[in-house]
């Protein structure tokens, strides 16, 4: 939508200048408003009931402190203890025994270390269930197996009736927002957990709830270890192999510490291990708690292979342990001096890549071969950065979009190398560095004499420092081939060796690479080995006869740059790449202006060619365990029951996270495996680690069982998907699905699970400021849920550039009345008291502004194209309103670094807008301080939903505006609606609009494929029919509904689409143009639609907010220079409300209901497939009890007056006469659902006209007992009468045999109707509807039952569809259920019911009753029952 959803109130006495929105000519709304502020006040909160805790440590004292701040006592119990002594301190109180502590409280926290405390902290004689409430939460903290959990679980609540019962696994948060604060993962059954929720959340900083059973918490604890245990040694591998190839630890740990390689237990383990500062004990701790995750997994017939491996290498670390400290132990695991290498002289990397640069040589050409999708990104930055690049790629389409980026290009790596300054290899693997370099075209035949070649490709150490070897000793004659007669087994190897590295392996399978990579290593090492051998002259002669001949690229002095990059396509293109450089000082120059372009973050690695690729080798090593390890536990997860989105929140907080597992978890629990970076890369790169692990005889298990897994994925044939993909291994080898899919969650559970609401209301705090107080604020509109949301952030970029730069742009899409509620960052959308992620909704799959994540940070980066990162986006957490009030917020706002930083406000009420609000305003405004006084004076753009600017403005909410409230009730033209918003939501209350106001509501569909898709002239002819239609309708005062077409059209691509929505809403425009007739109000059905209205249709430039037509729906009044100036405008989104929500704006906004047509009643009957009851009435009773029945039954209905002039004796006509006739049509009016008046069987002309008069809405000319031509001249004569008062016309065509009224019809007289003569009389009549004899009679069937002519029905219907006519049954009385059914399956659109509702009157005179009173209301009730009934039977129930 375009227009923000601003609520105001003119309950508050808005300054005049203030009380219009100014829109501009780009249809967007900016509010000049005041902006207040106030000054929070604190008060103390009531104590609540008391908390016990059984055992105390470290925990249960950060616990118990957060619990006594939010007002509960606190009691525990502990032996000997000095953590008890700290607990008092805090206001606890010291108890003597578990059951003193466990007595009147709202819950008891049992902290349970080993199985065995159980008896005598819980059962025993002075146990905590001791006099324990049965209303009381009793909370187990333990780490215990979730087996015992569950069957204590199920003892206390069968054996001693303990009704909730819950674990909690306690920890501290390792992220930066909850580093050292108390977090809570619990479980238990829902009851259990929703009165435990308020109680653990006062008691931490954050908890996690895993609804079901018991024993979640364990299996959390279990999943955070295992993962914790991994990471521990897969960082002691990367160091021993990155200290054996010769790199400093601690120039590893500086770099890997800010790369993907990272994780909590590498950044924090590292240093200690480092510094021989780890307890043993830890690693006793980790071989106790895997072993137990072990035997768990093997009970559920689960593999765990890299815990398996883990497990190993830490027992055999403690078998060692005694023996030195933790830095010797490894290095006698791995065979590797970590200490040695830890202590020799450490440098700075990013200060010598300083020197390097800063010194660097001009670049003049760059060549560039891989435009691949990060090479294409690192190659267009350089162009941008004024660098002349010459590319090449053998993917052709990539060379003409290098080309249109204004690249130069070249047909192979020669021409691209020729003349280049400097030679930029990015290509996949050594196999294709080969091809480029020394191939046919090859590259090193033609660069120039001194330049250099930046290696960025991830290839292993060893071939870099042999590539330098070669470019730089002895550049080997590659095309002689040694002659057979004079070589020996040395000679040929040799010639073998160098040749097979010229094989193309472009466009090879990975298969094929990875035999070329073992054969060339293994070659190579061979080749050393005969050379390291060799022992005659004759042979060393005939070694130096073929190594030292000079090629003729001899003397050309090339450098290689060893430079493997990081950071994925977005950096690439930004030129925000963190860059490993190796090589020579005086190659590292000559590249130095090339690498800093490129790079963010460079790193200069001392020891030559090779070090960089060095550290690359163990950013990736640490990396890709992770990922498998991210795999494996998961995929355990989802194997112990746990909802594995909320396992993965758990662990993002904890020390069993790292980065991979953040980033590539997520892939896995959203089952999206969109190739980031692809699985076979860690085939390759893994690949390398474990081959140089061999050469170098570092024992690597973790890495060696990751790189099985993932070829096993490759097997499988996920190679080509992104390289979290490796955990499907998994799924295919047990069955699981990790698919942690954000679900749907029912609302009053998730509002229940958050905190208390900030006590304090400052609503009245904001309005008194606001007097005093006036600030600019530019709020623009921004809903994710709906069709017109940010694909671009231009629209804040024009208000930046024009106001400057603003210190934080807020988000907050919260939107009460709109059904949106933003928790934990993710917006959902409110849909039946669900919580849906907004992803998952109807308007996320728009075809212009369609949107995947329901998350907003991962919404702002997918809207923005990754412009916005994720990672960079800030939060106000529920959490912070709720527990630190608007102080909090202001010193949270003040707290964002960077200018221009994005803010998500997470709101679930109107009061945590209110809190944010505040807070808001403390930090814009400098005369009054949060916590930071020189912090304040901050400026916000906003982008928020209707609620913010409300709680912005200190405005109370007020009841819904009226048409009398503002003086238009005596109005009479018709009302307008406009609906062009085509989502899903729109259609069900379009449809549901139609249904309750089709009586009275007419409705013109505009085609869209006229519109959008048709000629020109089509287009026009659609607009002006559907103007002129319209302006008729408005000034009969008939309210008019324009709808477009509900058929989707969309275009092949997002801009076709947005060019078909752009060609619609212009038509709308042009209708409302060209309709001259002012209506009474307009409601403007879309965002879109609303504001082209507005501004082009009806030329307002400014509105008067004047309240609310619904929740969430405003009203406004157009401004004086609109084309209908003070005109109601009534903006409704497209995305909010229920079904029957615009449905009950037009109720109440239309004249009052008169009753509608006969005609139209059954029009509704015949589309809904169902009939109508038609009931004689006799008197005041029988009027009540029809119109009471169908209000009740929301069902249309229609009472029936008969002439009454037959043989026998009158009927009620002439019994009640006009009064009872003005009684049906007063009943009618008043009525609230749809009733209308039948003159029904008029055998006389003058009767008839009379009727004509009287208020009727349709007649029944009842001719049947005359012959056919008199009949139809006698029903033509009163149609023609009847029509020109838009009455409807029922006529009757052969002759019903029985009882009506008491008038007897002879059986002789009967006579059934003729098809063919059915169809000459409606020709000639003109009736609208046709009362049929298909075997049917008045009054009582005979014992035989009723004999209908069904086969002769179903002819009539046929006919009556063709000529467009109603079918009617006479003597519906005593017809089974069946019948009934059949006849309306076969059109029968109207019953007459008269006997059953008679005989229930005169039943009901049988019993006595001592006042008139007394009898009319038995009467009335014993009708209205039997019409309820037919109404059900006909199908008319729920219709009206």
């Amino acid at each position: 939508m375009l227009f923000p959803n601003f609520i105001f109130s003119d309950s508050i006495n808005f300054d005049p200048q203030f009380t219009y929105l100014f829109i501009d000519f780009y249809s967007r709304l900016f509010l000049v408003c005041s902006v207040l502020n106030s000054i929070g006040r604190f008060s103390a909160m009531t104590p609540r009931k008391a908390i016990g805790f059984i055992g105390v440590d470290e925990f249960t004292l950060e616990m118990a402190y957060s619990a006594i701040h939010h007002g509960y006592g606190v009691q525990a119990f502990e032996i000997n203890s000095p953590a008890i002594e700290e607990l008092v301190k805090l206001g606890g109180v010291r108890c003597s025994s578990p059951s003193e502590a466990g007595a009147d409280v709202t819950a008891v926290v049992i902290l349970i270390s080993h199985i065995d405390q159980t008896n005598d902290l819980i059962f025993g004689d002075e146990g905590a269930l001791k006099g324990l409430k049965s209303e009381t939460v009793l909370i187990l903290r333990s780490t215990i197996l979730p087996s015992f959990l569950c069957k204590l679980e199920k003892d206390l609540s069968e054996i001693h009736e303990i009704a909730y019962v819950v674990d909690a696994y306690v920890s501290y948060g390792r992220s930066d927002a909850l580093n050292g604060k108390v977090t809570i993962a619990s479980s238990g059954r829902l009851d259990a957990i929703a009165r435990a929720r308020p109680i653990l959340s006062a008691m931490c900083e954050k908890i996690f709830t895993f609804e079901g059973e018991i024993g979640g918490g364990s299996k959390v604890n279990m999943v955070n270890v295992m993962l914790e245990g991994i990471h521990f040694i897969n960082a002691v591998e990367a160091l021993s192999l990155g200290a054996k190839i010769g790199i400093h630890p601690w120039i590893i740990y500086d770099i890997i510490s800010n790369a993907a390689g990272n994780s909590w237990a590498f950044k924090n383990y590292v240093p200690l291990l480092l510094k021989g500062e780890v307890n043993h004990q830890i690693l006793n701790t980790f071989v106790k708690e895997l072993e137990i995750i072990l035997n768990m997994a093997k009970s559920l017939t689960f593999p765990l292979p890299i815990l398996a491996a883990t497990h190993l290498q830490l027992i055999h670390g403690l078998s060692l342990a005694d023996s030195g400290d933790d830095v010797t132990v490894w290095e006698k695991v791995y065979g590797v001096k970590i200490s040695d290498a830890a202590n020799a002289h450490a440098y700075n990397p990013e200060e010598l890549a300083s020197e390097f640069t800063t010194d660097s040589k001009s670049v003049r050409r760059i060549g560039f071969i891989g435009l691949g999708a990060m090479g294409f990104g690192m190659a267009t930055h350089l162009l941008s950065s004024k660098f002349c690049v010459v590319g090449y790629d053998v993917f052709k389409p990539t060379l003409t979009r290098f080309t249109n980026a204004g690249g130069l290009i070249g047909n192979s790596p020669a021409e691209v190398s020729k003349d280049a300054d400097v030679l930029i290899i990015m290509v996949t693997n050594e196999a294709q560095a080969e091809n480029v370099l020394y191939g046919e075209n090859g590259a090193v035949s033609v660069l120039p004499s001194g330049a250099s070649i930046i290696l960025s490709s991830t290839v292993s150490p060893a071939y870099v420092s042999q590539l330098e070897r070669r470019l730089h000793s002895m550049l080997l004659n590659h095309n002689r081939k040694p002659h057979a007669p004079t070589c020996n087994k040395l000679d040929i190897e040799y010639w073998r060796f160098h040749n097979h590295v010229h094989i193309d392996l472009h466009g090879q399978n990975q298969q094929n690479y990875n035999d070329y990579h073992h054969n060339y290593h293994s070659q190579y090492q061979s080749f050393q080995l005969m050379v390291e051998n060799m022992n005659s002259r004759s042979d060393r002669n005939r070694f130096d006869r073929y190594s030292l001949s000079r090629s003729q690229d001899e003397g050309k002095n090339l450098k290689l740059v060893d430079a493997p990059v990081s950071g994925g396509v977005q950096r690439a293109s930004l030129g925000t790449l963190t860059i490993m450089a190796s090589g020579t000082d005086d190659a590292l120059k000559s590249a130095g202006q090339v690498l800093a372009a490129l790079s963010e973050k460079l790193y200069i690695i001392k020891g030559g060619c090779g070090s960089g690729s060095g550290i690359k080798m163990i950013n990736q090593l640490l990396a890709g365990v992770q990922i498998a390890s991210a795999a494996e536990a998961i995929a355990f997860a989802a194997r112990l029951g746990l909802n594995t989105r909320l396992l993965f929140d758990f662990i993002t907080t904890s020390g069993g996270t790292s980065w991979m597992f953040e980033n590539r978890g997520q892939h896995m629990i959203d089952n999206d495996y969109t190739p980031c970076s692809a699985l076979d890369i860690f085939v390759k790169d893994l690949g390398i680690v474990t081959r140089e692990s061999s050469t170098w005889k570092v024992p690597l298990q973790l890495s060696t069982i990751a790189h099985q897994l993932y070829l096993a994925g490759s097997a499988a044939g996920w190679g080509r998907i992104d390289d979290a993909g490796v955990v499907k291994v998994y799924e295919m080898l047990t069955g699981v699905r990790v698919e942690g899919k954000l679900q749907a969650q029912r609302k009053d559970v998730v509002l229940h699970s958050l905190p208390p609401e900030w006590p304090q209301d400052h609503v009245l705090d904001i309005q008194t400021l606001k007097e005093n107080n006036s600030k600019v604020l530019v709020v623009l509109d921004d809903d994710p849920t709906g069709t017109q949301t940010v694909h671009d952030i231009e629209e804040a970029d024009a208000v930046v550039s024009v106001l400057g730069e603003m210190d934080a742009w807020i988000i907050c899409p919260f939107f009460l009345q709109g059904g949106r509620y933003t928790i934990e960052d993710t917006h959902y959308v409110d849909d039946s008291d669900t919580l849906v992620p907004a992803g998952d909704t109807e308007f996320a799959k728009d075809a212009s502004f369609g949107y995947k994540s329901s998350n907003l940070r991962d919404w702002l980066e997918e809207k923005t194209n990754g412009r916005i990162l994720a990672s960079s986006v800030a939060s106000v957490s529920i959490q912070l309103l709720r527990k630190g009030g608007p102080n909090a917020v202001c010193q949270h706002l003040c707290s964002l670094q960077k200018q221009g930083t994005i803010c998500i406000v997470n709101a679930a009420s109107e009061r945590d807008m209110t809190v944010f609000a505040l807070g808001m305003i403390k930090a814009k405004l400098p005369s009054l301080s949060c916590f930071f006084a020189e912090l304040t004076g901050r400026r916000f753009l906003c982008r928020t939903a209707a609620s913010f600017v409300s709680a912005l403005m200190g405005i109370i909410s007020k009841p819904p505006i009226l048409p009398s409230d503002l003086g238009i009730a005596g109005e009479r033209n018709g009302g307008l609606i406009v609906v062009g918003s085509y989502v899903p939501k729109t259609t069900k209350q379009v449809e549901e609009l139609k249904l309750q106001c089709g009586q009275f509501l007419k409705s013109i569909e505009v085609s869209v494929e006229k519109l959008a898709m048709s000629p020109i002239e089509e287009r026009e002819e659609e607009i002006s029919r559907t103007a002129e239609l319209a302006d008729v309708y408005l000034k009969a005062h008939k309210d008019t509904l324009i709808m477009t077409s509900r058929n989707l059209i969309t275009g092949r691509t997002a801009a076709e689409s947005l060019d078909i929505n752009f060609k619609v809403s212009s038509a709308l425009v042009e209708i409302v143009k060209r309709v001259t007739t002012k209506p009474r109000y307009i409601i403007a059905k879309g965002g879109i639609t609303s504001s082209d209205l507005a501004t082009k249709a009806l030329g307002a430039r400014c509105a008067k907010i004047v309240g609310q037509a619904l929740a969430g729906i405003p009203l406004w009044q157009l401004g004086p220079e609109s084309r209908h100036p003070g005109i109601p405008y009534i903006v409704f989104p497209g995305n909010v409300g229920n079904s029957t929500a615009l449905a009950e704006v037009v109720k109440s906004w239309t004249h009052p209901i008169r009753f509608t047509s006969t005609k139209e009643i059954l029009n509704n009957a015949e589309k809904g497939g169902y009939a109508v009851g038609a009931f004689n009435v006799y008197n005041l009773e029988g009027v009540e009890a029809v119109v009471s029945a169908a209000e009740e039954e929301q069902s249309p209905a229609i009472l029936q007056k008969n002439e009454g002039k037959r043989k026998i004796h009158p009927g009620a006509f002439k019994q009640g006469g006009i009064p009872l006739v003005a009684c049906c049509i007063s009943a009618a009016q008043q009525a609230s659902v749809p009733i209308t008046v039948h003159f029904d069987h008029g055998t006389s002309k003058q009767d008839l006209v009379e009727a004509l008069d009287l208020g009727f809405s349709s007649v029944m000319v009842d001719g049947s007992h005359l012959s056919f031509n008199e009949n139809a001249a006698y029903t033509k004569f009163i149609t023609l009468l009847a029509h020109s008062k838009n009455m409807l016309v029922e006529a009757e065509l052969g002759r019903l045999s029985g009882t009506e009224d008491d008038l007897t019809v002879e059986e002789f007289e009967a006579r059934l109707t003729d098809v063919n003569m059915a169809s000459k009389f409606i020709d000639e009549t003109g009736i609208d509807a046709l009362a049929v004899c298909i075997g049917n009679v008045h009054g009582k069937y005979p014992a035989s039952g009723p004999n209908l002519r069904v086969d002769l029905l179903k002819e009539l219907h046929s006919l009556s569809l063709k000529k467009g006519v109603y079918l009617v049954l006479h003597g519906a009385s005593g017809l089974s259920k069946e019948l009934v059914k059949e006849c309306i399956n076969l059109g029968v659109r109207k019953f007459n019911v008269n006997t059953e509702v008679r005989k229930a009157y005169m039943d009901s005179l049988i019993t006595p009753k001592n006042d008139l009173v007394h009898l009319m209301a038995s009467a009335k009730e014993a009708m209205k029952a039997v019409v309820a009934e037919k109404m059900h039977l006909f199908g008319s129930a729920g219709k009206a």
